[in-house]
């Protein structure tokens, strides 16, 4: 067998080994885009997803800084009001048929905690209808709860509802 008939040979079984395993690979793909089959939610049930992220108020209020104060500080520092930059936690409670179904209380993020306090929770129901009461507090200066809605919603099966606050809105949503 002379050289250039061995390279033919070569490459005939090379392609032919290309083609075996990207045919093997294709039936990997196609066996595992179907099996195992995977359900969500079981047919009886509903979802309902809690899920925002909320500034909450600043702690405290801005206060006047006095001409002593304004001395003592760096010419680059002497601004006439302070203002803290800490946001109040966010507090959220979920009632489902009147018992409370989940209370968190998310706090601000970042290393000053001035940034935005997220919150998700699912919480699988049975399908049909529900009162639902979502409470929110965001400030740490007002004891109780600033933000209540009350509502009763027919879930269907496998349906989601997500509970948002948007205050674009008018505070919490349900859709």
């Amino acid at each position: 067998m002379s050289s250039s008939q061995k390279r033919e040979a070569t490459s005939v079984r090379s392609i032919a080994g290309q083609i075996f395993f990207y045919g093997l690979f294709i039936a990997f793909i196609g066996v595992f885009s179907r099996w195992p089959s995977y359900q969500a939610l079981a047919p009886d049930r509903a979802l309902v997803k809690l899920s925002f992220s909320h500034h909450g108020k600043p702690v405290s209020d801005c206060h006047q800084t006095s001409a002593a104060e304004l001395a003592k500080l760096p010419p680059n520092m002497r601004a006439p009001v302070r203002c803290p930059r800490e946001r109040s936690p966010v507090t959220v409670e979920l009632d489902v048929d009147g018992a409370l179904a989940y209370r968190h209380v998310a706090l601000p993020s970042g290393i000053s905690r001035d940034g935005a306090a997220s919150v998700y929770h699912r919480l699988e129901v049975p399908a049909g209808q529900h009162r639902l009461q979502v409470r929110l507090a965001d400030d740490a200066r007002v004891s109780g709860f600033a933000h209540v809605r009350d509502a009763t919603v027919t879930l269907a099966p496998t349906q989601i509802l997500v509970i948002d606050f948007d205050s674009a809105k008018g505070g919490i949503t349900l859709q």
